[in-house]
Protein backbone atom coordinates (compact mmCIF):
# COMPACT_ATOMS: atom_id res chain seq x y z
CA UNK A 1 0.00 0.00 0.00
CA UNK A 2 1.20 3.97 -0.52
CA UNK A 3 1.99 5.34 2.43
CA UNK A 4 2.03 9.66 3.12
CA UNK A 5 5.45 11.01 2.62
CA UNK A 6 4.87 13.96 4.99
CA UNK A 7 2.93 13.65 8.73
CA UNK A 8 -0.30 16.07 7.72
CA UNK A 9 -0.73 18.99 9.72
CA UNK A 10 -3.04 19.26 12.62
CA UNK A 11 -4.61 22.97 10.53
CA UNK A 12 -4.79 20.56 7.47
CA UNK A 13 -6.68 18.23 9.65
CA UNK A 14 -8.80 20.86 11.94
CA UNK A 15 -9.86 22.84 8.59
CA UNK A 16 -10.99 19.32 6.58
CA UNK A 17 -12.92 18.41 9.57
CA UNK A 18 -14.38 22.03 10.13
CA UNK A 19 -16.39 21.55 6.72
CA UNK A 20 -18.43 18.85 8.26
CA UNK A 21 -20.28 20.68 10.73
CA UNK A 22 -23.65 19.64 11.92
CA UNK A 23 -26.66 21.58 10.32
CA UNK A 24 -30.10 22.21 11.83
CA UNK A 25 -33.01 19.60 10.33
CA UNK A 26 -34.65 21.59 7.27
CA UNK A 27 -38.87 21.91 8.23
CA UNK A 28 -41.90 22.45 6.22
CA UNK A 29 -45.21 23.63 7.49
CA UNK A 30 -48.44 21.71 6.46
CA UNK A 31 -50.89 24.22 4.75
CA UNK A 32 -53.66 22.35 6.17
CA UNK A 33 -53.06 22.58 9.73
CA UNK A 34 -49.83 24.30 9.83
CA UNK A 35 -48.15 21.39 12.19
CA UNK A 36 -44.48 21.20 11.22
CA UNK A 37 -42.69 18.54 9.69
CA UNK A 38 -40.01 17.29 8.46
CA UNK A 39 -39.84 17.70 4.21
CA UNK A 40 -40.82 14.79 1.86
CA UNK A 41 -41.75 12.58 4.97
CA UNK A 42 -45.39 11.68 6.05
CA UNK A 43 -46.55 13.96 8.62
CA UNK A 44 -46.84 12.37 12.06
CA UNK A 45 -49.50 15.02 12.93
CA UNK A 46 -52.12 14.44 10.67
CA UNK A 47 -50.67 11.57 8.36
CA UNK A 48 -50.97 13.73 4.85
CA UNK A 49 -48.14 13.15 2.13
CA UNK A 50 -48.48 15.34 -1.06
CA UNK A 51 -51.62 16.03 -0.05
CA UNK A 52 -53.33 12.25 0.35
CA UNK A 53 -53.86 10.48 3.55
CA UNK A 54 -52.08 7.65 3.94
CA UNK A 55 -51.94 7.33 7.79
CA UNK A 56 -54.86 6.34 10.19
CA UNK A 57 -54.11 9.19 12.72
CA UNK A 58 -57.47 8.44 14.70
CA UNK A 59 -56.30 6.84 18.39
Amino acid sequence: MAQPKRKQSKQRSHKRRGANQFQAPQIATDPTDGSAFMPHRVNPANGLYRGRQVLDTEA
